[in-house]
């Protein structure tokens, strides 16, 4: 029998020892937001949520309940614009990153 890991707790211990590997998932959940693949990116962002400050100190720096980002995260989640700007700009905080938007030209 094989040995695996949980998936989310190998997250979190490589959020913890690598800070870079935090801001490439933020990085990714907003490329992937922006590229029309939103199912994917809540779950990045809900995974890096628990990997660093977790829901609960999210909810208090974005002045939302902790169970309403929770749902906004999920799977079938539905954040609007103005919760989803909310939850970037918090974790930007947390990471200290910035994000930049650059266009890519199609051939």
């Amino acid at each position: 029998m094989a040995l695996t890991r949980d998936f989310k707790q190998t997250v979190v211990e490589r959020v913890e020892r690598d800070p870079e590997f935090a801001k490439s998932l933020l990085d990714e959940a907003a490329t992937l937001f922006l590229s029309g693949e939103p199912e994917t990116a809540r779950l990045i962002l809900r995974d890096l949520v628990n990997a660093t400050i977790g829901f609960e100190q999210l909810a208090t720096m974005t002045d939302k309940p902790s169970k309403s980002l929770h749902r906004m995260l999920s799977p079938r989640g539905n954040p609007s614009m103005d919760n989803l700007a909310a939850i970037f700009g918090a974790m930007r905080s947390r990471l200290n990153v910035e994000l930049e938007v650059r266009a890519v030209e199609m051939a």
